[in-house]
């Protein structure tokens, strides 16, 4: 393990409707809605997404802009994976792969795989034996 003094913060990923977008990440993945210019971020406690979409872009830029639909981000569901799959059906969600066996950042865990409205590649992962 390296001593240096990081840790993650956050990630970038496009939105193309900001409304659909901040319904999605609150109602189906729990996160905060906080207002950044004409768009969002969205926040669980101290890690954060931000979002490019109409009329909001950050500078600099990646080398390749972030498009919709080219994320695949990983949330992690305190809980079992059952109910995670529950959450997703009441929340008119479809799953797409899962339950599945998965290694992630807390090692061996579960997983379910779901898109998010542009078609990103969500997925929750549960560390709940």
């Amino acid at each position: 393990m390296s001593d240096l003094p990081v840790s993650f913060d956050h990630c970038v990923i496009h939105v193309s409707d900001w409304d659909v977008a901040r319904d999605f990440y609150t109602r189906v993945l729990g996160a905060e809605a906080v207002p950044a210019g004409h768009g969002y971020r969205f926040r669980w406690g101290n890690q954060q997404l931000n979002c490019h979409g109409p009329d909001l872009f950050a500078e600099p830029k990646a080398r390749i802009p972030v498009e919709p639909g080219n994320s695949d981000l990983c949330i992690c569901w305190n809980g079992p994976i059952a109910t995670a799959a529950d959450h997703l059906a009441e929340q008119g969600v479809a799953l797409e792969l899962g339950p599945v066996e998965r290694f992630g950042g807390q090692g061996q865990g579960t997983s379910i795989y779901f898109r998010d409205p542009d078609g990103s590649l969500m997925e929750f992962i549960s560390y709940a034996g």
